[in-house]
């Protein structure tokens, strides 16, 4: 066994009988087995007793001084980020293997330096630094105070939000709803994979937000992969985009529509018509919430008696309902008419969005389905379910619209009701 001086941190050349490796130290809790992070991003152990010879070839003291100098390009128009968490703003500790959040300008050039050739960056704002998963409409909220206060900057021509991927779609819904008399473009990104490893995804997605952020178009945007190659982005519509895979790089795939552009990080292709870039405007918030609402999953023999449940202490429901939007109503089985009617008659708002997720329902082609439209029951046409959910708890927040419900449902606030569907989208990308 070779004698190995090495220290968590390090960046270490090692000779193994049949293999010669470059890693990073890690800390082990195992003193007999050194813990490595490789280039691929993986982590991996070696007993010592098999390191033949090994040599140090970065001390981690002498690469944490590394430092950038960060200069103002007085050619490139300014953008401000919005941190909240997520892969993209990580960065690996390089002495546990695990990750620590980018929150100052100067990391953010040293990771992704290809971004300030496309924009300077002048603010980064961290309201907080949380899993999408522990998100709730009280984040949704900060996000939408952090970029209104970016936006009312004259010098800050676009706004980039970085965020997890899980949970990424509520709050590009939520942000589309609250933010309102958008002038210019507010852009939400990704990384399915760290910037640490080969295949991250960080880098281009970043670029590409950037110029998204730079562009004509004022609207709420996801920006991501087009496909699993490093070759271009798209920039999706925040109330129609929907992540479809759990860790291919083009996980977001656009929904019921097209995307609003291909982009590259030196240039933008419109696909369809947007919003135009207007700075005379100034944006306004909307951030009326109600948060006792609930998305329920219908499936075969599920008991109507869930609704009871719901009705108990919230104000509403959106019900992932068949492809038309039907749920059982046959008397031999489970019936939800009775109960239906029963809490809908009573103020509770019931709202159907369809499983498929791809095209619009239609409860008029059967019986059953006429039935639950007498029943009262809200057809959100060709609307997500994550974004029917968000802005069920938006429209039931603002007081004034009580007895509106249904029509302020059915009215498109953000492009989540595509009124164009029919046209296969799929051959036009």
């Amino acid at each position: 066994m070779a004698e190995l001086n090495f220290n968590a941190g390090d960046f270490v050349e090692l000779r193994l009988a049949k293999d010669e490796i470059k890693a990073r130290v890690l800390e082990s809790s195992d003193k007999n087995v050194l813990l490595l992070k490789l280039d691929s991003g993986y982590n991996i152990g070696i007993p010592k007793e098999n390191i033949l010879a090994g040599k140090v070839l970065r001390r981690f003291k002498e690469e944490d001084k590394e430092g950038i100098e960060l200069k103002k390009r007085e050619e490139l128009k300014s953008i401000g980020l919005v941190i909240t968490g997520g892969t993209i703003a990580s960065k690996l500790d390089p002495r546990t293997g695990g990750v620590k959040p980018l929150t100052d300008i100067d990391e953010f050039a040293r990771f992704y330096p290809e971004l300030f050739n496309v924009a300077n960056v002048k603010k980064i704002d961290v309201p907080f630094m949380i899993a999408s998963e522990s998100m709730d409409s009280a984040h949704w909220i900060k996000i939408a105070e952090s970029v209104k206060k970016m936006l009312d900057d004259k010098d800050i021509s676009g706004v980039i939000v970085t965020h997890g991927t899980d949970f990424l779609g509520y709050t590009a819904a939520a942000l589309s709803l609250f933010l309102r008399d958008l002038g210019k473009p507010v852009v939400l990104t990704y990384s399915q994979r760290s910037i640490d490893r080969a295949s991250s995804d960080a880098n281009l997605n970043l670029q590409c937000a950037a110029r998204m952020a730079l562009s004509d178009c004022a609207e709420v945007m996801i920006i991501g992969h087009a496909s699993t190659n490093d070759d271009f982005c798209y920039a999706m519509s925040g109330t129609k985009t929907r992540k479809m895979h759990s860790s291919r790089r083009d996980a977001f795939k656009v929904i019921n529509d097209k995307p609003i552009a291909k982009v590259w990080p030196d240039k933008v292709e419109f696909m369809k018509e947007y919003e135009v870039r207007d700075e005379k405007k100034r944006v306004e918030l909307d951030l009326n919430f109600n948060d006792k609402i609930g998305l329920v999953k219908f499936y075969p023999g599920q008991d109507a008696s869930i609704l009871d449940f719901y009705a108990l202490k919230y104000k509403g429901v959106v019900i992932e309902a068949s492809g038309l939007g039907h749920v059982a109503v046959s008397e031999a089985g489970h019936n939800w008419l009775p109960i239906l009617k029963k809490h809908i008659r009573n103020g509770f708002v019931v709202c159907a969005a369809a499983q498929t997720l791809n095209g619009r329902l239609d409860p008029y082609v059967y019986s059953n389905g006429r039935e639950l439209v007498d029943a009262g029951i809200i057809f959100l046409e060709d609307m997500l379910p994550e974004t029917a959910l968000v802005k069920l708890g938006w429209v039931l927040g603002h007081r004034g619209w009580v007895g509106k419900v249904k029509e302020k449902m059915l009215e498109n606030f953000a492009g989540e009701l595509n009124e164009r569907l029919g046209v296969n989208f799929s051959i036009l990308l």
